[in-house]
């Protein structure tokens, strides 16, 4: 089976057992975030290293996201403030790269932009940090279960391919 169709097919079942386990289970995995994590896992190029520096940058970008907006909804303010905090976030964030581990900066932004946008658009408390913080968790759960379907899907499509 070429390496494409024998993907195709392992992505597909698979995705449909990860639609049910975020949608089906009271285990509160979003399934975009899990989707975003299953394809930052393929574009961090794959394997156990791949899924490595994939979570690992999702964590630091989930990190860098719920403190600033535990800060944003401590301070409040003016749009203008809110977005000299975020734009300073934005800095922590690529400076990280810095250091070899943070250096996968697209997995941090995917990190970051899952907490802001899951926080933002649920009407989570911001300024309570035990809410902001919970959020994050569950973001950063649903992005690494993606990476492992990733490299679960990786895998089975190998073994597929290597059948024909």
């Amino acid at each position: 089976m070429h390496i494409i169709t024998a993907l195709a097919v392992s992505i597909g079942a698979l995705a449909a057992v990860a639609t049910y386990l975020c949608l089906g289970t009271p285990l509160g995995l979003q399934v975009w975030a899990l989707f975003i994590g299953w394809g930052s896992f393929y574009h961090t190029g794959g394997k156990v290293d791949g899924l490595t520096k994939s979570a690992v940058n999702h964590a630091w970008g989930a990190a860098i996201a719920a403190i600033t907006l535990i800060v944003v909804g401590t301070v409040g303010g003016s749009v203008l403030v809110t977005s000299l905090i975020v734009g300073a976030s934005v800095v922590v964030l690529v400076l990280g790269a810095h250091l070899p581990i943070f250096a996968t900066i697209p997995a941090g932004v995917y990190g970051y932009a899952s907490t802001a946008a899951f926080c933002l658009l649920t009407g989570v408390a911001i300024a309570d940090p035990a809410a902001t913080i919970k959020a994050a968790a569950v973001v950063l759960a649903s992005l690494v279960v993606g990476n492992v379907f990733g490299l679960v899907s990786e895998k089975i499509g190998g073994a597929l391919a290597a059948k024909s």
